[in-house]
């Protein structure tokens, strides 16, 4: 079994940056392909970022790219999510996921692929 912690979201302003962390915890020796979602109010949960095993490969939604860079550390066992030059309409719930696999495409990360799911942590960006 699988548990993901999301720690580091927080009130900031537009133009401002803030780091995601996910702590990957449980009795596995599966190192997953990583991602990160996001809901925001009323809207449907989408993919932001993904990440391979080893971390060489990353994809990401249009939205984000050149703003968001996702990473990990499989030795810490942790997954990360920095975020610079946030804008309001990033404001939204954002979720640790594992996959079975990676996708180049981004189109691919369905919420039905994933096996694993964070609780989420809030970020809200104001403008």
């Amino acid at each position: 079994q699988v548990q993901l912690v999301e720690s580091g979201g927080g009130l900031v302003q537009a133009g401002d940056s803030l780091r995601l962390s996910c702590a990957v915890l449980g009795r596995t020796s599966t190192i997953y392909p990583m991602a990160w979602f996001r809901q925001a109010l009323g809207k449907g949960r989408e993919f932001v970022a993904g990440i391979s095993w080893s971390g060489s490969s990353t994809v990401y939604t249009e939205s984000v790219k050149g703003r968001f860079t996702i990473s990990r550390d499989n030795a810490k066992k942790m997954v990360y999510l920095q975020m610079n030059n946030l804008k309001p309409g990033d404001t939204a719930v954002y979720y640790c996921a594992a996959t079975p696999r990676y996708y180049d495409n981004s189109n691919d990360y369905r919420l039905n692929v994933v096996d694993y799911w964070g609780q989420g942590t809030q970020v809200t960006v104001s403008s």
